[in-house]
């Protein structure tokens, strides 16, 4: 901040509780940019098995479960998409100043986020 920061996007994570957290002991310590969620579709589980041991991050546990029991990608798809928008329009809702979506280069399950989120983002 002191360097001319504007604004911080968080890593990826699971569970908005999480990010709430984060800001609170970030405005606590003084901190008063803009704290933008980072948030993913999950749209294969061996690759974000692979993200979450790189950057510490974990999936809860419920979901975790329904990602495992999936039989095709497809359906692993269709429960990151549904996931990340429950958590997007949770987020929305509680007022945080904007969403960062990454895509890893696949912006149909992004795509489809966003359409989800239509109603919330008017």
């Amino acid at each position: 901040m002191e360097a001319g920061l504007d604004l911080v996007v968080t890593q990826l994570f699971f569970n908005n509780a999480l990010y709430f957290g984060f800001v609170e002991r970030a405005r606590r310590i003084g901190i008063r940019v803009p704290i933008v969620p980072g948030l993913m579709p999950i749209t294969d589980l061996a690759q974000i098995r692979r993200f979450m041991d790189m950057c510490g991050a974990s999936i809860p546990g419920p979901l975790l479960s329904r990602l495992e029991k999936a039989r095709s990608p497809e359906e692993v798809l269709e429960i990151g998409v549904e996931h990340t928008t429950r958590q997007a329009r949770e987020l929305l809702e509680a007022g945080v100043p904007g969403l960062h979506l990454y895509t890893l280069n696949k912006s149909p399950a992004t795509r489809r986020v966003v359409q989800n989120l239509q109603t919330v983002l008017r």
